[in-house]
């Protein structure tokens, strides 16, 4: 087991706020299928596998960096050709528009020395999106680790991975400060990486597999644990609450980062996807963590009649 896993199942074997359902894990492997096999960039409103290679990388480096905390009221929104688009795609959609508008959000220098006024420029929405200020300073260093290390180019740092999905991933946690993402759960560090993963995730999948994609261990990677995913595991009946946490999400009490209810909510999803995956495989071969993670993200984007609120912790892990 890599560190992530080992650290989220000490979480899950001492858990008192988050049951997993094995049943309700048996029924979701039995419907998981060959066409749910595909990601999130599949169904992306802008298609970046129109940028030549540097750019893909350098749009999924900014995109991963600040990809995290939309939730508020009202919602953060932004209009793109003529549509509201929210959350994770709304971001996507205005770092398109500000490639569109001749912006150079692309750019390591440029990001180095982002000022406020252009950030607010292109993340201008119906509303001042949450954590501003720390994506505006988590640009600039992601602009000035990429001039003072890799010769302002991500491509050199890809090229130190290898190849290997798993060095790649300490060389993002190693080189960029804010993509760090642990927590302390009684005594012990537990370890989730979302957005580290995600970036890695994303590279694989954005080129098919092939030049920069083609990375090996990607079945290494877990879940990229969220808000959406275990939205969608309650949902589905695989997650049941203590009456603590039911009422604090179902109430929208905010959850505090790194208090053992979001440790639990985290670590159970990385531990829950685990246990799907290895029984998936056994019909799809090739599946891995990261394709059920994404089936269960893109599940999250459908809105139902009675749906519960998801759990709203102000962070920039996710």
């Amino acid at each position: 087991m890599n560190r992530i896993i080992e650290t989220c199942k000490f979480v899950v074997d001492n858990s008192q706020h988050v049951k997993i359902n094995s049943e309700k894990v048996n029924e979701f492997v039995n419907y998981f299928n060959h066409s749910h096999i595909k990601h999130w960039i599949d169904e992306s409103p802008f298609n970046l596998r129109k940028l030549n290679p540097k750019d893909r990388l350098h749009f999924l480096l900014v995109f991963n960096s600040i990809s995290f905390s939309y939730w508020g009221d009202p919602k953060w929104k932004i209009i793109y050709h003529s549509k509201e688009v929210d959350g994770a795609y709304g971001m996507i959609c205005a770092i398109a528009r500000a490639i569109e508008n001749k912006i150079p959000i692309l750019d390591a220098k440029f990001l180095s020395e982002i000022k406020e006024e252009e950030l607010s420029k292109i993340l201008e929405g119906n509303v001042q999106i949450p954590l501003f200020e720390e994506r505006l300073n988590i640009l600039r260093e992601i602009g000035t680790i990429l001039l003072k290390k890799f010769d302002g180019d991500f491509t050199n740092l890809l090229k130190k991975a290898n190849g290997d999905s798993q060095k790649l991933l300490n060389l993002i946690i190693e080189n960029f400060p804010s993509f760090e993402d642990s927590s302390t759960y009684k005594g012990r560090q537990v370890y989730f990486y979302k957005r580290a993963q995600l970036l890695v995730a994303d590279i694989a999948q954005a080129f098919n597999g092939h030049e920069f994609g083609k990375l090996k261990n990607i079945d290494k990677l877990t879940a990229c644990a969220d808000y959406k995913l275990p939205f969608v595991l309650r949902r589905l009946g695989i997650f049941s609450y203590s009456d603590y946490l039911t009422d604090k999400i179902d109430n929208q009490i905010q959850i505090d980062k790194d208090s053992e209810e979001e440790i639990e909510l985290r670590a159970n999803t990385i531990w829950v996807v685990e246990l799907i995956k290895q029984k998936v495989k056994k019909k799809i071969a090739h599946a891995d963590s990261i394709h059920v993670n994404d089936h269960i993200w893109l599940l999250g984007q459908e809105k139902l009649k009675n749906d519960k609120p998801y759990h709203l912790t102000r962070t920039i892990s996710y």
